[in-house]
């Protein structure tokens, strides 16, 4: 029997998506299992992983897992988390770039300038805590969009009157 042919489509070990430690394959079975998190199971046909427990869904782009959202919070609470990382790493980010797949999940809770309050001119410019938000290309010109949920630009310093600011004050 061919020794590949025991482990899951992602081999005999791989990186919890929860907590980063290495868990193993159960042999001959199409799961992973973590001692804190419970048991992942292998989509042969997707490519994904799923967390069993909760059915959250995960695929692998260089190595890294990333959660696959169905629903806008997920995804909100993910570049909140993203944003907070970069202002304790010294840096601000100045703008996101959402996967093209999620715009139609995110477009009802994206805040849209309203000039009557801004005394700017009308702006069709979308934005997420603050930040201008633009939606990726296609994942046929680029795959990583495919598995990868956003992007932020970002630059040194620190953030300056952005609304997630006020959380760290």
């Amino acid at each position: 029997m061919n020794p590949g042919l025991q482990y899951p489509i992602f081999g005999p070990e791989i990186q919890c998506p929860h907590c980063r430690q290495t868990i193993p394959a159960l042999t001959l079975t199409d799961t992973y299992l973590c001692p804190r998190h419970g048991a992942f199971e292998a989509n042969p046909d997707t490519g994904e992983l799923i967390h069993l427990q909760s059915g959250r869904h995960w695929r692998r782009w260089n190595g890294e897992w990333y959660r696959q959202h169905t629903h806008p919070d997920g995804i909100r609470f993910e570049i909140h988390e993203a944003l907070d990382k970069l202002y304790t790493q010294g840096y601000r980010a100045t703008k996101v770039v959402i996967a093209r797949r999620y715009q139609e999940l995110m477009s009802g809770y994206l805040e849209r300038s309203t000039p009557w309050r801004s005394g700017q001119p009308e702006s069709t410019a979308a934005r997420l805590y603050g930040l201008p938000v633009e939606f990726s290309p296609d994942s046929t010109e680029e795959p990583c969009w495919e598995v990868i949920n956003f992007d932020l630009d970002k630059e040194p310093g620190v953030p300056i009157r952005y609304p997630y600011f006020r959380l760290f004050e």
